[in-house]
């Protein structure tokens, strides 16, 4: 009887080796794709202007508002199993014009909020602009919550979202965040504890109110803290 022996060279057995680790790779790959795919999408909007005044109310010294780490803030509303899909940062923007009673203020002003917006987008937020309008030397916001409203029911259409957050004590919303529950979208209403808003809180399928040691937790650290717009 003649045995056939098979001699197999270290190139086949290389190749073997390199096929089998593709393969567990592009394993892996599946799998944490759906994993991810499993994970609730989560969109949350940020009223600007109105986070500002809060944190200001619940903080009693000053913050930088500038460096604020909104991002880590955002990341840490998320449940575990739900992942980031979008977070808006919704604010009205400073005009430079020389028809403002107070021009260097509102130069100061229009300067801060430019170093606000490369931080904002540094930390990957993306910056949804309205207006800024003075009057009587004070400024109020045009068309924000509008368009903060809007955004939350046209995703909500485009299913763009399975869990919007929304960080704003504006009852104005109530109606958008109805619309998106009819649209089989969860709605989670993020305010503080010190001025929660009830009835936001009764619309909402979910609640939290930020405590002052959370809201502490995300000052950017070792920085020179100022407010933007104290003179």
């Amino acid at each position: 009887m003649v045995r056939e022996i098979s001699v197999r060279s270290d190139d086949d057995v290389t190749d073997e080796t390199a096929a089998s680790q593709v393969t567990k790779a592009m394993a892996a790959g599946r799998k944490v794709a759906a994993t991810r795919a499993k994970k609730l999408r989560v969109a949350v909007f940020i009223d600007g202007s109105n986070l500002y005044f809060k944190l200001r109310t619940l903080v009693p010294h000053k913050m930088d508002f500038i460096r604020y780490r909104y991002r880590d803030l955002v990341l840490s509303l998320l449940q575990p199993d739900e992942r980031l899909a979008y977070a808006g940062y919704y604010v009205g923007v400073v005009r430079d014009t020389k028809r403002t009673k107070n021009h260097e203020k509102t130069l100061e002003l229009l300067k801060n909020q430019q170093k606000l917006f490369d931080q904002l987008r540094h930390q990957d937020l993306q910056v949804v602009k309205g207006y800024l309008l003075e009057r009587d030397s004070r400024y109020f916001e045009k068309g924000v919550d509008v368009r903060l409203a809007v955004d939350i029911v046209t995703m909500a259409q485009a299913k763009k979202y399975d869990v919007g957050i929304v960080i704003s004590s504006d009852t104005d919303l109530i109606p958008a965040m109805q619309a998106a529950q009819k649209l089989k979208r969860r709605v989670v209403y993020v305010g503080f504890e010190h001025q929660p808003s009830l009835a936001l809180i009764r619309q909402a399928d979910r609640s939290r109110l930020l405590t002052r040691r959370e809201a502490e937790h995300y000052i950017g650290k070792d920085l020179e803290v100022r407010r933007y717009d104290d003179e």
